[in-house]
């Protein structure tokens, strides 16, 4: 633990006294004066009467909760800041605490590895706001009910900016490849938002002709184009009060991205066939599997748009990237599918698992539903191995594609001496230009240094 300028105060709170032993020891540092409580009483008492810079309090504690805990401390005292502990906390936990000003939710089981770091960023950002004079603000419960599964630190960073960003009103931009569930994302968004009372409606840009979008979004008059019999309100004016989910906006026209420019700089549209100004009251959650900045530099999308909708980004993990989450989604999606169809209970071999686990999942957790899903379909006892996993191949990915692919390569190379210097060459060169230039970034994808990077280029 890093040395504070000051003597500051750490409470932890926990009914497990091993534990207390254990993180007394583990966060010692000087100035650093660490107290303890067994339940969440205690702990009120201990906050009204000694300045308490950091709390580290289980979830589950007596005769209130942690998260009851976590609203009396920061009632009292407003510039504590708050870590809770669980072990396995949900969705809705890490959501809500973060909406009402804890600093960090963290797994038991990660302690070993994080409590140490996060107390002292916890630290680090007290002096920050003593210094500043500025206490944490506390944010408003809301009952959301958005299930999303997962344990893994990359999908709970994801919580917890849900938590932060849902009070507010500024479009959201969820980024993410197809069936990381950007949608779920979004709902939970809105669910945990001041217009959760009102309705959250969606509509695909990429799923709708550019003639109809237009109309779809704005609505339309009476007679304003073939086969409209009658005046239409449009998701904008149904949307009013509420939250407006546009999924795969890199897919909307450049015709339509004008007239949402608009919208979304002073809140007014008109619909198709109309000349009367109407205006709504709507929150923004776009999303998109594309990489947006490829798309403005492309043309396909405008610039001044991309910035209005990215005032906040929020960037879900592919599956592939929170392999600890697999096992927690296959056995979700066996109990649903088997309770939904009837079914005897199913589940996989450890074995199965590991598959699982080894498999790319192009298709994210959407690919991962289907594959648990044919499973059972296919299963011939309740016991899944490996074997009765049906994995897909990833589509243009064939080992003969690929061995065409570097027939070519090796048909283009200037000479056989240099081909192997060529060939590396052009694969980081084209790694660079993916990562936009940043040669960091471009050497983690090839798992290289950046000067090793440098002399490839060179070569």
């Amino acid at each position: 633990m890093s040395e504070t300028a000051q003597e500051d105060t750490l409470l932890l709170v926990d009914p497990d006294l091993d534990f207390l032993d254990w993180a007394t020891k583990h966060l010692f540092a000087k100035n650093l004066k660490i107290l303890r409580c067994d339940n969440a009483a205690n702990a009120v008492k201990v906050v009204e009467k000694t300045p308490v810079g950091v709390v580290v309090a289980a979830m589950e504690l007596e005769p209130f909760d942690g998260m009851e805990l976590l609203g009396r401390i920061l009632q009292h005292s407003p510039n504590t800041m708050i870590i809770l502990t669980a072990g396995f906390p949900s969705t809705g936990q890490i959501i809500e605490a973060t909406q009402r000003g804890a600093h960090d939710v963290l797994r038991k089981e990660s302690l070993p590895f994080e409590l140490r770091t996060v107390v002292e960023s916890a630290l680090q950002m007290r002096e920050e706001r003593r210094s500043a004079g500025k206490p944490a603000a506390e944010l408003p419960k809301n009952d959301g009910r958005v299930k999303m599964i997962g344990i893994s630190r990359a999908l709970q960073g994801v919580f917890k900016m849900v938590g932060r960003v849902a009070r507010s009103d500024a479009p959201v931009l969820i980024a993410g490849e197809s069936g990381t569930g950007k949608e779920l994302v979004a709902k939970a968004v809105h669910e945990y938002s001041p217009r959760h009372h009102k309705e959250m409606i969606t509509i695909n840009c990429g799923a709708i002709p550019e003639n109809l979008l237009e109309s779809e979004l704005f609505g339309h008059e009476k007679g304003s184009f073939t086969g409209a019999i009658a005046r239409r309100a449009g998701r904008f004016e149904q949307a009013d009060g509420g939250t407006l989910f546009l999924d795969e906006i890199g897919d909307m026209p450049l015709s339509i991205q004008v007239k949402l420019l608009r919208v979304l700089q002073d809140g007014s549209f008109s619909r198709v066939g109309s000349n009367e100004n109407l205006t709504t009251d709507v929150r923004i959650i776009a999303a998109t599997h594309k990489n947006l900045t490829e798309e403005v530099a492309a043309g396909r999308f405008r610039e001044d748009l991309y910035y209005r909708l990215n005032v906040v980004e929020i960037r879900i993990p592919a599956l592939r990237e929170r392999l600890e989450d697999i096992p927690l989604l296959a056995e979700f999606f066996l109990q649903r599918i088997t309770r939904k169809n009837g079914m005897a209970r199913i589940r996989l071999t450890a074995e199965a698992v590991n598959l699982l686990q080894s498999h790319t999942w192009p298709g994210n957790v959407r690919e991962l539903e289907n594959t648990i899903a044919r499973a059972c379909a296919l299963a011939t006892s309740n016991i899944l191995l490996p074997a009765d996993i049906p994995l897909s191949s990833i589509p243009g990915k064939s080992p003969a594609l690929l061995g065409n692919a570097i027939d070519q390569l090796i048909n283009l190379a200037p000479t056989d001496d240099e081909l192997l210097a060529w060939a590396n060459r052009e694969i980081a060169g084209r790694i660079v230009e993916r990562a936009d230039g940043d040669l960091k970034k471009a050497a983690n994808s090839l798992n290289v240094s950046v000067s090793d990077l440098r002399d490839i280029l060179k070569n």
